[in-house]
């Protein structure tokens, strides 16, 4: 399902999307505390999530539901406008049952689907907002142990219905040799428990020799290890986000520290439509034919 390198470079398509701009939707899910609020502020270079809320001492330990929340804000990239609409989902990890939680998420996902189905029934169509989740950014925990079994059944729910990228959240809190001791232990989580995360496809026959490659390195880099810093200082007579510590600094920006620019680049960029694209022909086309073979109506 990667896209061919004619088709990335159509003019036609091009000036297309130059003038109607894309549409883009990520979700953020994961325990909290791993860093995706700042993630998504760092992101869109924007405060678009509030800092959440330390519950009173008296209520830490209440039962919460996960809510969901929309937010989309107006950018642009390499020349074209972007609507990225993102999704947070606070609260989400923070029970002893989460299976409610679960029912939520993928009940939105799935709802999404629904809306979708429903208005390609219609005799006469409408002028439809499609709010399909194109991407799940799912944020582990540094632990550098194995997969936590909140951590396997979310992405074992979810990977059938949308594209999950699973992020090691602040990831300068471990070593390089525990980084990647840890991405491995991930990695072999994942293909144990035959979780089908996102993860580069290759066509060996659609695709020149330049997109495989850099599929290739992609897939060696995941899971994406992020940090996140809205500050920003002077390093070296530039400005840097980054995180500082008694012993330097950790750059953002900078893809020896940690993969946030690689990961924004195929987000916003690189791999943008083919995780539409994705959505669309595959996913969708999954829950759609499974839902018409059911007889459930819409």
């Amino acid at each position: 399902m990667s896209r061919s390198p004619a088709q990335e470079r159509s003019p036609g398509m091009r000036r297309k999307n130059l003038k109607k701009g894309l549409t883009f939707t990520i979700m953020v899910a994961g325990p909290s505390g791993t860093g995706k609020t700042t993630f998504i502020n760092t992101l869109c270079d924007n405060p678009v999530l509030a800092p959440r809320e330390v519950p009173a001492p008296d209520k830490a330990y209440t039962e919460r539901s996960v809510s969901i929340t929309s937010t989309t804000i107006d950018m642009e990239e390499d020349g074209l406008k972007l609507a990225l609409t993102i999704i947070d989902t606070p609260g989400f990890g923070d029970n002893i049952n989460n299976e409610g939680s679960f029912q939520e998420i993928l009940g939105y996902v799935e709802r999404q689907y629904d809306d979708i189905l429903a208005e390609e029934s219609r005799i006469k169509r409408t002028k439809f907002q499609d709010n399909r989740v194109h991407a799940v950014l799912y944020f582990i925990q540094p632990t550098g142990h194995s997969l936590r079994e909140l951590d396997i059944e979310f992405m074992r729910r979810l990977s059938p219905r949308v594209n999950v990228i699973p992020v090691i959240g602040k990831s300068d809190t471990m070593t390089p040799r525990e980084l990647a001791d840890f991405k491995k232990k991930i990695m072999e989580d994942l293909a144990f428990y035959h979780i089908p995360v996102y993860d580069f496809p290759i066509d060996p026959e659609a695709d020149d020799e330049e997109t495989i490659e850099e599929n290739n390195e992609l897939r060696a880099l995941m899971p994406f290890a992020v940090i996140g810093s809205e500050a920003e200082v002077a390093v070296d007579g530039r400005r840097v986000r980054c995180r500082q510590y008694p012993w330097g600094i950790v750059e953002v920006d900078n893809p020896r520290h940690c993969d946030f620019s690689k990961l924004r680049y195929i987000l916003l960029n690189s791999h943008l439509q083919d995780l539409k694209e994705i959505t669309h022909d595959i996913l969708y086309e999954q829950y759609r034919t499974e839902k018409l073979s059911t007889g459930h109506p819409m």
